[in-house]
């Protein structure tokens, strides 16, 4: 964080995602909104003209800290367990701190919005799978390494878990963490991705 004055904009969307999490079962309005930031709904307005450009500028904010930092980890970490590893525990570790937006990736906050969200969440998840598929497809060229699987299968099936986890923590408004127990979690999962040296 640094001493900067946030933005209009971003104060919006900091309290559309405070919203998301503190009241998981209400549908959020432009007027609560505006209420929430301590502005009009023509306001609102001049920095997002719709809705759907709030929620939009959330899910690109998951997009940019996410897959920014996931680009640290393959600069740093040569080894792809290692990066899948890192990259897991990056994606829970960020949906554990950000409850509202959980609910945004999850889908449920989107219930009866514009159905293209749906979609621009979806290319959040596609994404991660590419580049798991990358990193799996990595270890097996430059490491020697021997998915369980195709790199393909082997990808969705871990990003189908980390979803996994995340739809839980929304599910239960928040109580069980994604990142619980992840050392005991990443262990499981790695013996499906890896199959064993013969």
């Amino acid at each position: 964080m640094t001493d900067k004055t946030p933005s209009r904009r971003e104060r919006i969307l900091h309290t559309l995602a405070e919203m998301l999490e503190t009241d998981p079962d209400a549908r959020i309005t432009t007027a609560a909104l505006a209420r929430s930031v301590g502005v009009t709904e023509a306001a609102l307005y001049r920095h997002f003209p719709s809705k759907r450009k709030m929620f939009e500028g959330l899910i690109e904010f998951v997009e940019e800290t996410v897959f920014t930092r996931c680009q640290l980890i393959l600069r740093e970490e040569e080894d792809a367990r290692s990066r899948l590893r890192k990259l897991a525990q990056l994606v829970l570790v960020f949906a554990q701190r950000n409850p509202g937006l959980c609910r945004v990736l999850t889908g449920d906050a989107l219930v009866g919005e514009d159905p293209g969200l749906r979609h621009r969440v979806s290319q959040f998840f596609e994404r991660l799978e590419t580049q798991a598929r990358q990193v799996i497809k990595e270890g097996e060229i430059r490491q020697g390494l021997r998915p369980a699987t195709s790199s393909a299968r082997t990808a969705e099936w871990y990003t189908t878990l980390i979803e996994g986890r995340i739809q839980r923590f929304t599910r239960s408004s928040f109580q069980h963490r994604p990142d619980a127990h992840f050392d005991e979690f990443w262990e499981a999962l790695a013996l499906g991705i890896w199959r064993t040296a013969e």
